[in-house]
């Protein structure tokens, strides 16, 4: 009996000292982790004030490879949410809701030296008012910014919640430093390049009949002067091709850039027509959107052809076959396409064409930071003079052309955050008007 007596008693001073232990120990919880990124504050900004590009470097893939994430609410900004659902009893279920960020993204310039972020968490992890902060940190002078990541939790007077601070640098600790360093192999993917005065908008567009030819520059032979002519030339041979196949070109020469290297460029020359049924060889043919090309071992294990080879390849294809992107050969080196059709994020470059590549960039590393998708192999950014440039009898430029510069999206929202928020220019802010024949006015109205 005295030994029951001494195990009760036991007890009861393991528990007042249970008690005494909660009672004394924090209300809170707190853990952070900072890491320096080289990129400009504006990117970083961007790609965390949007859950797009979440499932890429948050830690829960690496948890639970079959997790599957949720977005809703608004796509960029406070009131964004994620949700995730996993099978896995110790991820469990969860999401993030932004909250707050400061300042707010048209804000952040060059001279902006701090921002915050605030993600409420919602999961199985124990306390109340569970929240991540992102505060974002310019460094020095260059391109450099420090992310330092905290979570913040209440634990009240729930004894057993406060007991779970003792072990805030596991999970909370292990998610905050494994996320960071998969978002730092996230961001080194972004081209590193200033978009913060390009107030891009997305708009969408509608399919359009093209034929096009393919061309080559090599950049250290040659520049503007050499565009301008292969442009003309390109014009002329599909100008003689419409009227050779019965159809009217409907628009403006159109410009695809599939590669601009150093010191290789590759485009395709494109322009409208009010066809997109073609009569080649007595047979009609029906012109399709291009599809990825297909690689079986053999072709992959082959190396790429050169330009010169390429061009050889397609003059000699058989008319009414189709290239391997799907395009329907015509004659010579001339393809016929479905061009557009689909949301595009579009941005204004007014200048000579040598600013149209670095535009092309700054679209790019929109996408990115925002989470759209985009595969510039099938569907490569392209661009449309709307208003071409002026000279005077010297031959001196006078008034600079207007280029509209598209970058083709898979996934994407409506708007982005400079249409959402009324800030882009008035001849921006107008939405395209509805073709009025199958595309050349598509061409146009993208342009807008």
């Amino acid at each position: 009996m005295m030994r029951v007596f001494e195990f009760l008693v036991a007890l009861v001073i393991v528990a007042v000292i249970g008690v005494v232990a909660g009672v004394v120990m924090p209300s809170s919880g707190h853990v952070e982790r900072s890491q320096v990124v080289g990129k400009d504050m504006r990117q970083v900004y961007d790609l965390l004030n949007n859950f797009r590009r979440f499932p890429d470097y948050s830690v829960l893939r690496s948890q639970d490879s079959g997790v599957q994430f949720k977005f809703s609410g608004k796509a960029y900004g406070p009131g964004a949410e994620i949700s995730w659902t996993s099978t896995d009893a110790k991820l469990g279920d969860g999401g993030l809701t932004i909250a707050s960020a400061t300042p707010q993204f048209d804000q952040i310039d060059s001279n902006t030296q701090e921002a915050s972020i605030i993600w409420n968490l919602d999961n199985n992890w124990r306390g109340l008012d569970k929240h991540f902060t992102l505060d974002l940190e310019r460094q020095g002078h260059g391109r450099l910014t420090q992310i330092t990541w905290s979570y913040d939790v209440q634990y009240g007077w729930n004894l057993i919640n406060r007991f779970a601070n003792l072990y805030i640098h596991g999970d909370p600790d292990s998610f905050i430093q494994f996320s960071l360093n998969n978002l730092q192999n996230v961001l080194a993917g972004v081209a590193n390049v200033d978009y913060s005065d390009l107030m891009p908008k997305i708009a969408q567009s509608q399919p359009t009949p093209v034929l096009f030819v393919t061309r080559h520059i090599d950049r250290s032979k040659g520049g503007s002067d050499v565009l301008d002519d292969i442009l003309a030339q390109s014009d002329i041979e599909l100008r003689a091709q419409a009227k050779k196949l019965g159809v009217n070109v409907t628009g403006p020469a159109i410009l695809f850039i599939t590669n601009y290297g150093d010191p290789d460029f590759d485009f395709n020359v494109a322009l409208p027509i009010d066809s997109s049924t073609l009569t080649i060889n007595g047979q009609s043919e029906q012109l399709t959107a291009p599809i990825a090309p297909s690689l079986d071992a053999t072709a992959a294990a082959e190396p790429a052809p050169s330009a010169s080879a390429a061009a050889a390849a397609a003059a000699a294809a058989t008319a009414g076959s189709r290239d391997r992107f799907g395009n329907l050969v015509v004659e010579g080196d001339v393809r016929g396409m479905m061009a557009f059709g689909g949301a595009t994020l579009q941005g204004i470059w007014e200048g000579t064409f040598n600013g149209v590549p670095q535009t092309v960039k700054m679209l790019t590393a929109y996408a990115q930071t925002h989470g759209y998708r985009f595969d510039s192999t099938v569907n490569p950014p392209y661009d449309i003079v709307v208003t071409p440039q002026v000279k005077d009898a010297t031959g001196a430029i006078t008034s600079y052309a207007r280029h509209q510069v598209s970058l083709p999206l898979i996934d994407a929202p409506a708007q982005t955050p400079e249409q959402e928020a009324g800030l882009l220019p008035p001849d921006q802010n107008a939405a395209p008007a509805p073709a009025a024949s199958s595309a050349p006015a598509a061409a146009a109205t993208a342009a807008e």
